[in-house]
């Protein structure tokens, strides 16, 4: 890939043009293309089909004219050298704002089935979805465990072995700390405790959890392993973060009738938020993990309650280079943050869309299920813990079950998961096991379990 174009001086060019070929210039583009895309230079220097007749430089120009025209400045947000970060938001923005709102609102996906009650949300989404999330935000950040050791390590809620283990440790039990604390205003101290759950036991740069950075020893690479991005001063930490708590508190909702700095969609804050912990970098090691946690925190706290489902990690994984560019286009384009915001609201979108399809997985999964309730005769002699188990034994043939495991998982005592397990395995719809130099009995989802029920 080549490296990143750096966007020509906008005062440059236009000092360069006489009175009338600037009019000329002016609306001659938009902030975006045809297709609604916003490009940064790196990309338009290239699209001459876009530039309507005019040089690559001053069709950028009169983009960057339209764009201004547009833009939010906030003193909330400072930059460098005097300058504030800015954003603006076109129509193609407004859609997939639009989109997003749609997929999320008024929780229809979960109202209108079967898995309504706190429990069976817990057990179909939080178990799996959060976990996911964990896993994937810390292997971003260099965690190494597989999914699968990873996700057993979470059911079984076994201690860590390693520091990649802990590291997804601390990022569910983050999950679970933005989803407690949505009720509360940003402050410092609420940044530093999101930090600490974090990084506890699994920080690197001998930097501490839940504590600022003290030196200016820091800088991010890119991939030719080049200087892309260089943190304020560490002095300036506790300024900055005052402010973005201020900008993050400040009522920006429609229905503020008070509000003098205009309408700010939740989702735009929200992955501002996540950008300023990226740019600001106040912590040696961990701001990544912090970021995302704050994203999750306020849209949670704007009432998008579906978000304490919503993975954006895998997404991000997949196409990191995409996720680093998207820091680089706003840090080298006058800090326009609308590049990063059109990619964070292009992750949503597909996050929310393999939410929606993960719950549809799930309804189909149940139904099938309840049907075999209502037409098995086995079934009959079956309680509704019983069943539940067996559920889940019919997904994976050879799964391994322990009393402890479904007790943690079902919110019973041990006993009472030791009766279930046991009385499935009197139905001869379980095996049971005892590994050699182990106590515990374990039980296990014989292979064929779904043909025999004929699901």
């Amino acid at each position: 890939m080549a490296r990143l174009r750096t966007p020509p001086d906008f005062y440059k060019i236009m000092g360069e043009l006489d009175s009338k070929e600037f009019i000329g210039i002016v609306g001659k583009l938009n902030a975006t293309d045809n297709n609604g895309e916003y490009m940064p230079w790196h990309k338009f220097m290239w699209k001459t089909d876009t530039h309507n007749g005019l040089s690559k430089e001053n069709a950028w120009l009169s983009t960057k004219i339209a764009r201004n025209s547009l833009l939010n400045k906030f003193s909330d947000l400072p930059a460098e050298h005097e300058k504030f970060m800015q954003f603006c938001v076109p129509n193609s923005l407004y859609e997939k704002l639009h989109i997003i709102d749609k997929l999320t609102g008024g929780g229809h996906a979960l109202s209108d089935s079967p898995l309504v009650s706190n429990g069976e949300k817990d057990r179909y989404l939080v178990r799996n979805l959060i976990m996911e999330e964990a896993i994937t935000s810390s292997q971003l950040e260099g965690a190494s465990t597989t999914r699968k050791v990873a996700k057993k390590m979470l059911s079984d809620k076994r201690n860590p072995k390693d520091k990649s283990e802990q590291m997804i440790v601390n990022n569910y039990m983050l999950m679970k700390s933005a989803v407690e604390k949505k009720d509360e205003e940003l402050t410092i101290d609420l940044i530093l405790e999101f930090h600490y759950c974090a990084t506890h036991k699994a920080i690197d740069n001998g930097a501490k959890s839940g504590c600022l950075r003290d030196d200016n020893d820091i800088t991010i690479g890119d991939i030719y392993n080049e200087v892309a991005h260089t943190p304020p001063c560490y002095k300036s930490l506790e300024d900055r973060l005052n402010k973005l708590c201020t900008f993050a508190n400040t009522d920006h909702s429609a229905t503020n009738e008070l509000n003098n700095d205009g309408f700010i969609h939740p989702l735009i804050k929200a992955i501002i938020l996540h950008f300023m912990i990226g740019y600001i970098h106040p912590f040696g090691d961990g701001n990544g993990r912090t970021a995302r946690a704050l994203f999750y925190w306020f849209m949670l706290k704007s009432g998008y309650w579906m978000f304490e489902y919503v993975s954006i990690s895998k997404l991000i994984q997949e196409k990191r280079g995409d996720y680093d560019k998207a820091f680089i286009f706003t840090e080298t384009d006058e800090f326009d943050m609308t590049y990063f915001i059109y990619h964070q609201a292009d992750i949503v979108t597909k996050a929310v869309q393999s939410l929606q399809d993960h719950i549809d997985q799930k309804k189909s999964e149940f139904n099938d299920f309840r049907n075999w309730i209502d037409n098995s005769p086995v079934s009959k002699n079956l309680k509704h813990g019983e069943l539940e188990i067996l559920k889940e034994a019919v997904k994976e043939g050879g799964k391994l079950f322990t009393s402890k495991s479904i007790a943690a998982d079902f919110d019973i005592n041990e006993g009472t998961a030791r009766s279930y397990l046991n009385k499935l395995v009197d139905c001869e719809l379980l095996l049971s096991t005892k590994p050699k130099n182990s106590r515990s009995i374990v039980y296990v989802a014989p292979a064929q379990l779904k043909d025999r029920l004929k699901l």
